[in-house]
Formats: structure tokens, C-alpha cells, sequence
């Protein structure tokens, strides 16, 4: 089969929910450092200018992608610095940017983490968060104090804080503890579990579920919402990784008891299809992926498109699933001729063989106004006609 699919430049997001994205922090510079003191967090910093084509591309394509911002909100405080404008000038000088946009990992003292220069796609980008919260892991300095017998409250907190900024393990750390407690509804307990939990299947889930009124109280609906997702989110990770339907049974189960029930219907719908996709199961995969277009995704251009592009990517060689991947981008092609949905259906078309055809989505895309897309549409428009000609 030709590799064309690989013209098409989109990331699969399977559980973008909501096209939430990055929130940037809104006052000063130095009112960032001093949020990041108190709170001891890595401020993350898009130094950019207004008239940088990678930094346009990063605010539209990047930083609003709901995987970003999952990652990016619960893990750094995020700023945007003009670097011509504003504090920005100071701030370049004091930082040496000189090429953009440049992308910066600064602590609550000023010093930098980590210094990364130009646009990254979404994976990379969460990538690079993570290794910057790894290279920035505190935890062994608590583990040296814990092996030495320091168990108070507070340590314990900010132990498994530290464990899990660092995304390693802390389960053991944190029911070590609640095993010491009598009354886990206490404000101080009621926080712990909130940092705690980490995955649906474990009983620290089940004990904040317990305390749900109170956790609700004390950190509002959407954080409640927000913790309950990422968590089963990833149980849903280990059911792919284990090939456990019980474990994806769990997760879907444990969702529903967030106060958004269409946020819970469509992660039970994308569980589904994620989980069949992952673990090899095509039959069920193309079942739950049907279901989802029936009651979710039918007439929403961009989350057809991406259907289309994630069963081309993952199952390029069954021919019910290239079959299903070109229905659906031809059904996303009806409902919005953009670039991303002409350029996918027309190179699931010739993909599949149906160059003729191919050639005439194609050359819809010479209609937009936009000479670099344009430009593409005219390569792609070549090799097919060259198909065409042999």
C-alpha cells in the first residue's frame, strides 16, 4: 500500500472531550513567580512574538488541544509573553531569547528548568513537559527522610505530590497512611485524597468517592469532574496494557459518577473504541467506532475526519476497516470542505485506489485561499495524476 496517509499531518486524540486547551496565567510575571512559590510548581513559559509562524501555529493547533491543556494546567502554572511587547523585552534579556517561539521551564526563584526552541506537535509537547517534571523530580529527597521514619502529615502529602508530579508510583505511600487515620473527612484528609488518587480501580478512589459531597465543597464540580476523568482515563490505559475488559468495565462504571453525563456517555463510547483498537480487535473496534458516529461523532466534520484518520493509521491493512475510514471521511468531506477534510478524504481515496476520484476532492483544495496550502494540494494532485498515468 503507498505510504501517502503520511501527508496527512493530524495527532489522534482519543479522549479529547472538550477543546479545552492551555489556561495561561493572567497577571505579571512576577506575580507567576510568586504563585509558583506557593504552590511549587514549574512555571511554563511560551515566549513568542506576534508576527512567528510556529507560534501562530502552536496557540491554534497546540495549545488549545484538550490533551495539552490536561497536562499542562494540572502540571505547571502557564504564562504567554509577548516578547516585543509588555514585560516581554525585560524578559527576553534577562532570559537571552532569541529565536521563537522559544519555550521555557522556569521555578518559582527564576531559574530555568529546561529551554526548548521552536513549535513541537502535540505528542512531543506533552513530552517534553513530562521530561521536564521528571528532570525536576523532588521525590527521593522525601524518600531519603521517609526511610528514615518521618511520617507527618504534611511530609506524607507533599511525598506523594512529589511522587506523582514525577508520575511514579504512590499508592503504597499514600494507603500506608490512610491506614493511620480513623476520620479520612477531615479537611486536611479530604486534600490528601484528592492528591492521592491516581487510578479508578484502587480504594483510594473508592474512598474519595466516598467523601464525593465534601471533596465537591472543597475543590468545586469541574476539579471533581476533571480528577475523576484523567484518573479513569488512566485505568483505561492499564486495561489496554493488561488486555483486561474487566479493568475497562471498571473505568466506565467509576466515570458516571461525575455530574456531566454526556462527558460520560462519550468517554464510555471512546473507552470502547480506544480499548478494541489498541488490543488488536478490529471487529468490535469498527462496532464501537459505528456506535460512536450513530450518536456522538455523525455530524461533527472535524471528529469524523479524525475517526477516519486514527482507523488509517492504526489498521492499514484490513480492507473492512479502509472501507469504514473512507465512509467516514467522505461523510466528514459532505458536512465541512475544509483543508483537513479534503485533504483526508482525498488521500484515503487514493489510498484505497480510487484515484479518479481522488483527483477530484484534491482539487477542491486549490480553492482555498491560502498559498502554502495551495502548494500542497498541488503536490498531492501530482502524484495522483502521475497514478493515474501509469
Amino acid at each position: 500500500m503507498k505510504q501517502t496517509i503520511l501527508f496527512i499531518l493530524f495527532s489522534i486524540l482519543f479522549f479529547d472531550i472538550k477543546a479545552e486547551g492551555i489556561q495561561f496565567f493572567e497577571g505579571t510575571w512576577e506575580e507567576a513567580q510568586e504563585l509558583a512559590i506557593k504552590n511549587d510548581q514549574i512555571i511554563f513559559v511560551d515566549a513568542y512574538t506576534a508576527w512567528c509562524g510556529p507560534c501562530k501555529k502552536m496557540a491554534k493547533d497546540i495549545f488549545t488541544q484538550k490533551s495539552v491543556g490536561d497536562y499542562y494546567n494540572q502540571n505547571f502554572i502557564n504564562v504567554k509573553l509577548d516578547m516585543e511587547k509588555g514585560e516581554g523585552p525585560t524578559f527576553a534579556r534577562k532570559y537571552q531569547v532569541r529565536s521563537y517561539p522559544t519555550l521555557l521551564f522556569i521555578d518559582g526563584g527564576g531559574e530555568i528548568v529546561h529551554r526548548a526552541v521552536g513549535g513541537k506537535p502535540v505528542d512531543a509537547f506533552i513530552q517534553l513537559g513530562q521530561m521536564v517534571m521528571r528532570k525536576n523530580d523532588k521525590s527521593e529527597d522525601f524518600q531519603k527522610l521517609y526511610d528514615e521514619g518521618k511520617r507527618d502529615p504534611d511530609f506524607i502529602y507533599n511525598y506523594v505530590k512529589a511522587l506523582n508530579r514525577a508520575e511514579k508510583p504512590s499508592l503504597k505511600v499514600a494507603n500506608d497512611y490512610i491506614k493511620t487515620q480513623d476520620d479520612m473527612s477531615t479537611d486536611f484528609n479530604l486534600k490528601f485524597l484528592f492528591e492521592a488518587v491516581t487510578e479508578a480501580d484502587s480504594r483510594i478512589f473508592d474512598l474519595m468517592i466516598k467523601h464525593k459531597k465534601k471533596i465537591i465543597k472543597k475543590f468545586g464540580q469541574d476539579e471533581f469532574n476533571q480528577k475523576v476523568i484523567a484518573v479513569t482515563n488512566k485505568t483505561i490505559n492499564k486495561a489496554i496494557e493488561y488486555e483486561s475488559t474487566a479493568l475497562l468495565d471498571e473505568a466506565k462504571e467509576k466515570i458516571n459518577v461525575i455530574s456531566d453525563k454526556d462527558r460520560a456517555k462519550l468517554f464510555h463510547l471512546r473507552a470502547d473504541k480506544k480499548y478494541y483498537l489498541l488490543t488488536g480487535d478490529t471487529k468490535n473496534y469498527l462496532k464501537a467506532s459505528s456506535k460512536y458516529v450513530k450518536d456522538i461523532a455523525g455530524k461533527d466534520a472535524e471528529k469524523m475526519n479524525l475517526l477516519a484518520l486514527e482507523t488509517m493509521k492504526y489498521l492499514p491493512t484490513d480492507k473492512k476497516a479502509l472501507a469504514k475510514a473512507e465512509e467516514w471521511a467522505g461523510m466528514a468531506y459532505k458536512l465541512d470542505k475544509n483543508k483537513n477534510t479534503i485533504n483526508t478524504y482525498a488521500n484515503i481515496l487514493y489510498e484505497n485506489g480510487n484515484s479518479e476520484k481522488a483527483l477530484k476532492v484534491a482539487q477542491k483544495g486549490l480553492e482555498i485561499p491560502d498559498p502554502r496550502t495551495q502548494m500542497q494540494f498541488k503536490q498531492l494532485i501530482q502524484k495522483i495524476e502521475l497514478s493515474l498515468s501509469n
